[in-house]
């Protein structure tokens, strides 16, 4: 079966996937571009855990301002190439991540990149919450470690709820949007700004 260069490209740009991954694809589903970008998203999660080690140095600053400019948001998001930088998958996740910290007001990237010092002020918090509670001593570790997660899925940008469907975390999100580039893709950094609010 012969595979247009048209069919290719515009697979291509759907999913973000090398020119050979694409003709490949189209081959093995008989030239059907919904059913050759499924089996690709499907190779690509098979391979999603491989490409975290790989470099991104290119992407892009998404700028978003939100209730006539009283909140500000700046974010850089990250790839390997500039050709996945370009598509419009890699533009609509930094988008919607800049929109997500507009909404939600993370603190922090990660859980990882929560400081020591604030893990334990939020551990002696829940503790005292829970013994003042009344709650008995053999599950106040369990109370504690339950109140850690949920500081740290309202405070870590990747274990927040996404704004347009609950049911998926932001680090989902990214994962999926991996899979379908078929690159390594990570949230650099950002910053927020409210007009009016103390500067540190």
């Amino acid at each position: 079966m012969t595979i247009s260069a048209e069919l290719v490209k515009e697979l291509r740009q759907k999913t973000g996937s090398g020119v050979l991954a694409c003709r490949e694809a189209l081959k093995e589903c008989g030239g059907d571009l919904e059913k050759a970008a499924i089996l690709l998203r499907e190779r690509g999660l098979a391979t999603a855990a491989k490409r975290a080690d790989r470099e991104t140095r290119n992407g892009v600053l998404d700028l978003y301002n939100h209730g006539d400019g009283r909140v500000g948001v700046m974010v850089e998001v990250n790839c390997e190439t500039d050709f996945v930088a370009r598509t419009e998958v890699f533009r609509n996740l930094a988008h919607e991540v800049a929109l997500q910290i507009a909404a939600n007001s993370p603190r922090w990237i990660r859980s990882e990149d929560v400081p020591e010092a604030v893990i334990e002020e939020e551990r002696q918090k829940a503790r005292k919450w829970a013994r003042e509670g009344g709650k008995p001593g053999n599950v106040i570790d369990q109370i504690v470690e339950g109140r850690l997660g949920k500081f740290f899925d309202d405070n870590c940008l990747l274990r927040q709820a996404y704004i347009r469907d609950d049911t998926q975390t932001i680090e989902e999100l990214l994962k999926e949007t991996i899979v379908s580039t078929g690159e390594n893709i990570t949230i650099r950094r950002y910053e927020r700004w409210t007009v009016g609010e103390e500067l540190e």
